[in-house]
């Protein structure tokens, strides 16, 4: 299949594929014409590179997928280096749940507190003024 196709199949632009090709993740072959074509290992190649970065992972981090098809593998993820990578990344995800649920707890004390000291009434204070509130303007 011409690049065109293959981007089609694969949901991507032939922009995209030739950058693939820049960095050695595809390798087209030419036509006498000198047009390139791939065949349907390419297309498994190209879709689990775009699973991949859906899923978050880098275009480098996609390599020892690649390489694994590259070798034959029915499946990119059955060589040790793409396991490495699945538990590579794997850990930075705990890590960023963990941040994110220390931010998250973080954030629901301020609004806690922030409920509690609007909900206060300050007896003889001035009301409040919200810079949101339109309305206090002509005021």
């Amino acid at each position: 299949m011409r690049i065109g196709e293959l981007a089609e199949r694969a949901g991507t632009t032939t922009r995209t594929l030739r950058y693939y090709e820049s960095r050695g993740l595809l390798q087209a072959r030419r036509a006498e014409n000198g047009y390139r074509t791939y065949d349907e290992g390419d297309l498994r190649m190209v879709r689990q590179i775009r699973t991949l970065q859906d899923f978050g992972f880098d275009l480098e981090e996609t390599r020892p997928f690649v390489d694994c098809l590259r070798a034959g593998h029915p499946a990119g993820d059955s060589c040790p280096a793409s396991l490495a990578v699945y538990r590579r990344k794997l850990g930075e995800l705990d890590t960023l749940i963990g941040q994110l649920q220390s931010v998250r707890t973080e954030v629901g004390a301020q609004l806690a507190r922030a409920e509690l000291e609007a909900s206060a009434e300050v007896p003889g204070g001035p009301e409040p003024r919200c810079e949101l509130n339109r309305e206090d303007e002509g005021r």
